[in-house]
């Protein structure tokens, strides 16, 4: 008679180790709610082939894996770390005549966003601005019910910031406020312009699944470069209501603030939703590569 078969044992797995592969092939956005359990935009006529029932934009979106709590913790952090740093960077180059020069304060701005972006986006989404969050929620990218919860916590991170400088470089504060040296009309033109640059990048990385959103930290933080370079020596190159309220109710100088609230909300909602409206539809694309990254 043949010998029956002895089965085969495998080695048990190492303690710790996870029984499925290490890498997942699925990439983890930045800045955007989950897309997968996300519906398709319906906010704006844009793509009218994939309308269905109308949904609500308050009670729609699944319950997310991250608590709300831990969302705005890390919310907190990232916009205080962002709200220090682009702030910091004009203030040094005040205190010691020109040694940052535009190009250091732009370093400053566009580095803290991509390491924030890299850092805190799996868990917040790292909106950092209250311009994009109500872009986001407006677009169905981000549940409106969030909203107020989000921008309260980047309020609040831009003023503890914000003081936190006032302490530390007393009495130069004021070289931090982001206020306009040209026309009223010029710096509101020049805050619209880059924060339409910024959103349409940041839609395309964080909310488009054929984009390379592996390299969202690097892409949105480089067009915060450009757009300080751009404009940095007439508006200040704010592009976020938070990064001109907080440092504007430290040093007390308040001028031209409405610009620094309205225009850059306006231009993140236009440059989302012109993204939202130019971006190609599945159908109008080959199967997408795969892509190399070098994020886990």
């Amino acid at each position: 008679m043949p010998e029956p078969e002895t089965p085969t044992v495998s080695a048990p797995a190492t303690p710790g180790t996870p029984g499925g592969p290490l890498f997942s092939s699925l990439r983890v956005d930045s800045l955007s709610y989950d897309r997968k359990s996300m519906p398709r935009c319906k906010c704006l006529p844009v793509d009218t082939s994939t309308w269905g029932p109308p949904q609500s934009c308050l009670h729609d979106f699944p319950t997310p894996d991250v608590s709300l709590t831990r969302k705005l913790g890390a919310e907190f952090v990232g916009t205080f770390m962002l709200i220090f740093a682009a702030t910091a960077g004009p203030i040094v180059n005040q205190k010691y005549n020109g040694a940052e020069t535009l190009i250091g304060n732009a370093a400053c701005a566009g580095l803290a966003v991509m390491v924030i972006i890299l850092s805190t986006g799996h868990i917040s989404g790292a909106h950092l601005n209250p311009s994009l969050t109500i872009a986001f929620a407006a677009l169905r990218h981000f549940p409106w019910v969030q909203v107020p919860a989000y921008i309260v916590a980047q309020v609040s991170a831009s003023i503890c910031a914000s003081f936190a400088l006032r302490g530390v470089f007393h009495p130069f504060m004021s070289g931090g406020v982001t206020v306009p040296s040209v026309s009223h009309g010029q710096a509101f033109a020049l805050e619209f312009i880059i924060t339409f640059n910024l959103l349409f990048v940041v839609t395309a990385v964080a909310t488009d699944t054929r984009a390379v959103g592996e390299l969202a930290g690097i892409a949105v933080g480089a067009t915060v470069m450009l757009n300080i370079l751009v404009a940095g020596p007439s508006s200040g190159g704010s592009m976020n209501p938070v990064r001109t309220l907080g440092p504007a109710i430290a040093a007390g100088n308040y001028r031209g603030i409405w610009i620094y609230l309205v225009a850059p909300t306006l231009g993140a909602l236009a440059g989302a939703g012109v993204y939202t409206a130019v971006k190609l539809d599945a159908d109008d694309v080959d199967p997408p590569r795969q892509v190399r990254s070098f994020r886990r």
